[in-house]
């Protein structure tokens, strides 16, 4: 059997990781990889981006399963052509990849199915933008439209905010294409979580819940990142909230797509805030989260492949899935200057030690084999995952191995998983 995995971060390392277990002993490709996927997979000099280079391998080679890891290749219609072509692919098509496309239409979605959510408006003109979210009243969320890189998404505090990131995107054209039009949203309080699921096209099997950490900085401080670790699962998602969740958002969301004429097949993620009024969703994305894919990857008890290809078949069974009781913490270790200009080509030491401890997962993100040793390569190098009995012994442990891993400039929070921490011991 051949599997072939697209994207080269995180997420795709833990893919991998998890195929390669599989009772099947799969062969797996990876498109394009990194330094970590190629010592248990062929990586392809093929970027995730390149669909038609994509195309031409998979039709020539012929893989019995695709894996689509990003939201890019699957925004712009990989499962599409894939499937055309008489292949099983494990990814959304183009027009249910929009959920994550657009945040327009995936609120419009949502409002149409009665998903909970935060009020929003939409606005194309700069003036009436400013006037309109005034009268909505501070904080405020100012989204741009399409895919920006995870940068299309601005918290205002205060006026001169809201008339920054308006000008940013329908004046300046920072975000490009993406920014055209805006979604404003009212700003939630809570504590929020993601929640993803397996879906065959009419059911949503929830995945155990996570949370990861955006801001740089302890103590979520700082700017914003594309994550610096994350935990599963998230106390805050309790047993009845996820079936309330799985019901008012993964059901409602489904059947308001069916109604549309799409049809869903693959990862459906949720991001979640819990308000004093119940879970609200803040976005959807159409595909495996990263970090969060590196700590709920390692709690899946048996094969990957029978669910991704009962998805694909539209016959999911919920004994299929389940999941370990042991919780699993992820530390991002991430380039000096990330979330900035970031350093590149400074060798990492101490990955084989770290990958020793018992539980132990090293997974790499911005990494490249250079001259036989493995380099940097980008803002989140390493996802430095731990699974234990217990969430503290996890967190020990991800902190031992982090502190074996060396190279020049890395940073990361010691504080990953403090929230849940905090709740044990109250």
């Amino acid at each position: 059997m051949k599997v072939l995995v697209v994207g080269g971060g995180g997420r795709e390392h833990a893919l991998v990781w998890k195929l390669v277990q599989d009772s099947s002993r799969p062969t797996v490709f990876c498109a394009p990889g990194n330094a970590g996927t190629a010592e248990m997979a062929e990586n392809l000099p093929l970027a995730a981006e390149d669909l038609e280079g994509i195309q031409s391998w998979a039709v020539r080679e012929r893989p019995d399963l695709v894996v689509v890891g990003p939201e890019v290749p699957l925004c712009a219609g990989l499962a599409d052509r894939l499937t055309a072509a008489g292949l099983r692919v494990f990814g959304p098509n183009r027009a249910a990849a929009e959920l994550e496309g657009s945040k327009i239409f995936s609120k419009a979605v949502m409002e149409a199915a009665g998903v909970p959510t935060a009020r929003s408006a939409v606005y194309t003109d700069p003036a009436a933008a400013l006037a309109g979210i005034r009268a909505m009243g501070l904080p405020v969320v100012i989204k741009a439209d399409g895919l920006a890189a995870g940068k299309g998404v601005a918290i205002c505090q205060s006026e001169d905010e809201v008339e920054r990131a308006v000008r940013e995107c329908l004046v300046e054209g920072v975000f490009g294409d993406a920014g055209k039009r805006l979604l404003a949203e009212e700003y939630l309080e809570g504590e929020e979580a993601s929640v993803l699921a397996f879906v065959d096209g009419r059911q949503a099997v929830l995945m155990a819940s996570a949370q990861d950490h955006k801001r740089i900085f302890d103590g979520d401080r700082g700017p914003n990142t594309g994550g610096m670790g994350a935990y599963s699962p998230a106390p805050v998602m309790t047993p009845d909230r996820l079936e309330t969740i799985r019901r008012e958002v993964f059901d409602r969301t489904l059947a308001e797509l069916r109604r549309r004429g799409i049809d869903y097949r693959g990862v459906l993620y949720a991001g979640i805030m819990m308000t004093d009024r119940g879970p609200r969703v803040l976005e959807f994305n159409c595909r495996f989260g990263d970090p969060e894919t590196q700590v709920i990857l390692p709690r899946l008890e048996g094969d990957l492949i029978p669910i991704l290809n009962a998805c694909i078949d539209g016959c999911l069974n919920p004994d299929l899935v389940r999941w370990s009781p042991d919780p699993c913490v992820c530390v991002v270790m991430a380039a000096g200057g990330y979330p900035g200009a970031i350093r590149k080509g400074d060798v990492i030491t101490g990955g084989d030690a770290a990958n020793a401890l018992p539980g132990v997962v090293v997974f790499h993100a911005g990494t490249r084999s250079e001259g036989g040793r493995v380099v940097t390569a980008g803002g989140r190098v390493l996802g430095v995952t731990a699974r234990a009995a217990d969430l503290p012994q996890a967190v020990r442990r991800v902190y031992e191995a982090v502190e074996r891993i060396r190279f020049e400039g890395l940073q990361f929070r010691r504080d990953i998983a403090g929230r849940a921490l905090k709740r044990l011991r109250s």
